[in-house]
Protein backbone atom coordinates (compact mmCIF):
# COMPACT_ATOMS: atom_id res chain seq x y z
CA UNK A 1 0.00 0.00 0.00
CA UNK A 2 1.24 3.56 -1.14
CA UNK A 3 1.54 5.97 1.06
CA UNK A 4 3.76 8.41 -1.02
CA UNK A 5 4.55 9.03 -4.49
CA UNK A 6 6.83 11.12 -6.18
CA UNK A 7 5.27 11.44 -9.38
CA UNK A 8 7.77 14.24 -10.54
CA UNK A 9 10.62 11.98 -10.68
CA UNK A 10 8.68 10.17 -13.54
CA UNK A 11 8.36 13.61 -15.28
CA UNK A 12 11.97 14.74 -14.76
CA UNK A 13 13.80 11.68 -15.19
CA UNK A 14 14.12 8.25 -17.46
CA UNK A 15 13.80 5.48 -14.70
CA UNK A 16 15.88 2.54 -15.34
CA UNK A 17 16.14 -0.02 -12.55
CA UNK A 18 14.24 0.28 -9.22
CA UNK A 19 15.15 -1.07 -5.91
CA UNK A 20 13.41 -1.63 -2.69
CA UNK A 21 15.26 -0.19 0.51
CA UNK A 22 14.72 0.09 4.42
CA UNK A 23 14.89 3.07 5.96
CA UNK A 24 16.51 4.06 9.44
CA UNK A 25 13.61 6.19 11.04
CA UNK A 26 12.66 7.66 14.60
CA UNK A 27 9.85 6.55 16.68
CA UNK A 28 7.91 9.67 15.86
CA UNK A 29 8.67 9.71 12.02
CA UNK A 30 6.99 6.28 11.83
CA UNK A 31 3.98 7.88 13.38
CA UNK A 32 3.63 11.46 11.20
CA UNK A 33 4.42 8.83 8.02
CA UNK A 34 1.14 6.37 9.50
CA UNK A 35 -0.62 10.04 9.45
CA UNK A 36 -0.06 10.80 5.62
CA UNK A 37 2.60 13.82 6.63
CA UNK A 38 5.71 12.53 4.15
CA UNK A 39 6.53 14.55 1.58
CA UNK A 40 9.14 13.36 -1.33
CA UNK A 41 9.08 15.72 -4.14
CA UNK A 42 12.41 17.48 -3.43
CA UNK A 43 14.10 14.69 -2.35
CA UNK A 44 16.98 12.74 -3.63
CA UNK A 45 19.38 9.72 -2.52
CA UNK A 46 23.10 9.92 -2.36
CA UNK A 47 26.09 7.37 -1.70
CA UNK A 48 28.38 8.85 1.04
CA UNK A 49 30.99 6.47 2.66
CA UNK A 50 29.26 3.43 0.85
CA UNK A 51 26.03 3.83 2.16
CA UNK A 52 22.99 5.12 1.04
CA UNK A 53 20.92 8.27 2.43
CA UNK A 54 17.82 9.78 2.05
CA UNK A 55 18.39 13.91 1.72
CA UNK A 56 15.47 16.58 1.25
CA UNK A 57 12.08 14.03 2.34
CA UNK A 58 10.09 16.22 4.57
CA UNK A 59 8.40 14.45 7.19
CA UNK A 60 6.44 17.00 9.24
CA UNK A 61 5.93 15.86 13.05
CA UNK A 62 2.91 15.36 14.73
CA UNK A 63 1.58 18.00 17.30
CA UNK A 64 1.17 15.28 19.73
CA UNK A 65 4.86 14.62 19.43
CA UNK A 66 7.03 14.18 22.96
CA UNK A 67 8.35 16.98 24.65
CA UNK A 68 11.68 16.12 24.94
CA UNK A 69 12.70 15.51 21.80
CA UNK A 70 12.94 18.31 18.72
CA UNK A 71 11.82 16.69 15.90
CA UNK A 72 13.68 17.72 11.95
CA UNK A 73 11.24 17.50 9.37
CA UNK A 74 14.50 17.22 6.71
CA UNK A 75 16.85 15.37 9.14
CA UNK A 76 19.21 13.04 6.33
CA UNK A 77 17.82 9.72 6.70
CA UNK A 78 20.03 5.95 6.22
CA UNK A 79 18.66 3.97 3.73
CA UNK A 80 19.10 -0.19 4.37
CA UNK A 81 20.10 -1.98 1.13
CA UNK A 82 22.46 -5.36 0.78
CA UNK A 83 25.80 -4.67 0.15
CA UNK A 84 26.65 -5.92 -3.34
CA UNK A 85 23.35 -3.85 -3.99
CA UNK A 86 24.78 -0.64 -3.07
CA UNK A 87 28.18 -1.85 -4.81
CA UNK A 88 26.40 -2.01 -7.91
CA UNK A 89 24.92 1.30 -7.63
CA UNK A 90 27.90 3.14 -6.54
CA UNK A 91 29.34 1.48 -10.17
CA UNK A 92 26.10 2.86 -12.03
CA UNK A 93 25.63 6.05 -10.41
CA UNK A 94 29.13 7.01 -11.17
CA UNK A 95 29.06 6.94 -14.65
CA UNK A 96 27.85 9.78 -16.14
CA UNK A 97 24.30 11.34 -16.07
CA UNK A 98 23.00 8.62 -13.69
CA UNK A 99 21.12 9.51 -10.16
CA UNK A 100 19.58 8.27 -7.49
CA UNK A 101 16.14 9.56 -6.76
CA UNK A 102 13.04 7.95 -4.18
CA UNK A 103 10.27 6.52 -6.44
CA UNK A 104 7.73 5.60 -3.26
CA UNK A 105 7.13 5.31 -0.02
CA UNK A 106 5.20 1.75 0.84
CA UNK A 107 4.07 -0.14 3.47
CA UNK A 108 4.98 -3.86 3.15
CA UNK A 109 4.66 -6.14 6.10
CA UNK A 110 4.09 -3.54 8.28
CA UNK A 111 7.57 -2.00 7.60
CA UNK A 112 8.04 1.32 5.73
CA UNK A 113 10.07 0.93 2.64
CA UNK A 114 11.18 3.16 0.11
CA UNK A 115 11.57 2.55 -3.35
CA UNK A 116 14.52 4.53 -5.51
CA UNK A 117 15.37 4.43 -8.76
CA UNK A 118 18.57 4.63 -10.91
CA UNK A 119 17.29 7.34 -13.21
CA UNK A 120 18.80 9.28 -16.05
CA UNK A 121 18.06 12.85 -16.47
CA UNK A 122 15.17 13.92 -19.71
CA UNK A 123 16.14 16.94 -21.68
CA UNK A 124 13.40 19.61 -22.27
CA UNK A 125 12.07 18.03 -25.64
CA UNK A 126 11.91 14.55 -23.69
CA UNK A 127 9.58 15.85 -21.58
CA UNK A 128 7.52 17.23 -24.09
CA UNK A 129 7.44 13.96 -26.00
CA UNK A 130 6.52 12.12 -22.80
CA UNK A 131 3.53 15.12 -22.30
CA UNK A 132 2.40 14.20 -26.22
CA UNK A 133 2.49 10.82 -25.48
CA UNK A 134 0.44 10.86 -22.24
CA UNK A 135 -2.03 13.01 -24.16
CA UNK A 136 -2.49 10.81 -26.79
CA UNK A 137 -2.78 7.80 -24.50
CA UNK A 138 -5.70 9.65 -22.69
CA UNK A 139 -7.21 10.40 -25.78
CA UNK A 140 -7.57 7.10 -27.27
CA UNK A 141 -9.17 5.83 -23.76
CA UNK A 142 -11.77 8.40 -24.70
CA UNK A 143 -12.51 6.92 -28.13
CA UNK A 144 -12.62 4.13 -27.13
CA UNK A 145 -15.24 4.71 -24.65
CA UNK A 146 -17.47 6.34 -26.85
CA UNK A 147 -17.67 4.00 -29.22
Amino acid sequence: MSIVQNKKAFHDYFIEEKYETGMVLEGWEVKAIRDSRAQLKEAYVIIRNGALYLIGCHISPLKTASTHINPDPVRTRKLLLHAEEIKRLIGKVERAGYTLVPLDMHYKTGRIKLEIGLAKGKKQHDKRESEKQKEWERDKQRLMRAK
